[in-house]
């Protein structure tokens, strides 16, 4: 049993990873095998997140006037919380997977990204969108095939040029 004292701690620990989180999701871990909650706690670390599993009375407490709040105010059954710091699509594919892995345990059961509220299908639609690394190389992508293809077009000039032959002439039209 938790004293007093211990809860308000818990509590406090919670709201403050609230607070510096941009996206909430509500799952469940309960009933699956310590390795794999392991190593999807793993998971979400490396993706810049937290999970927390506690009492559903301490989340409630530590998401009073935190964006999160209509979220983890009334919740039923075992829950396990994920918190999203920087990728909130790359958390939510973590979760995705884990219930896809464990089908009949792991379920997702909504989030918030921001202020907004999230049912289980935006949560899934979010986790199939490409994480933030994807998308930063892809738009970089999109910015370097325009001064790749000038580079090109400079180059076989250049290589016309030393080769001996004459660009091609350009015709007039008059």
């Amino acid at each position: 049993m938790m004293t007093r004292a211990e809860k308000d701690v818990v509590v406090t620990s919670i709201k403050q990873i609230i607070e510096k989180s941009q996206a909430v999701f509500l799952t469940n871990l309960v009933g699956i095998p310590s390795v794999d909650s392991v190593r999807i706690r793993k998971s979400v670390r490396e993706a810049k997140g937290h999970m927390v599993i506690t009492r559903n009375t301490l989340f409630a407490r530590a998401a009073k006037g935190t964006f999160a709040e209509s979220l983890l105010a009334d919740l039923k059954g075992s829950s396990a919380v994920a918190f999203a710091y920087d990728d909130a699509a790359a958390v939510a594919k973590i979760i995705n997977d884990a219930s896809g892995e464990f089908a009949d345990i792991v379920t997702i059961k909504g989030g918030m990204l921001g202020a907004q509220k999230l049912t289980k299908a935006e949560v899934v639609a979010l986790a199939k969108l490409p994480s933030r690394d994807q998308m930063l190389g892809t738009l970089l992508a999109t910015f370097n095939a325009p001064v790749s293809a000038f580079a090109r077009v400079l180059f076989a000039i250049n290589e016309q040029k030393q080769g001996g032959a004459a660009p091609a002439a350009a015709t007039e039209n008059a």
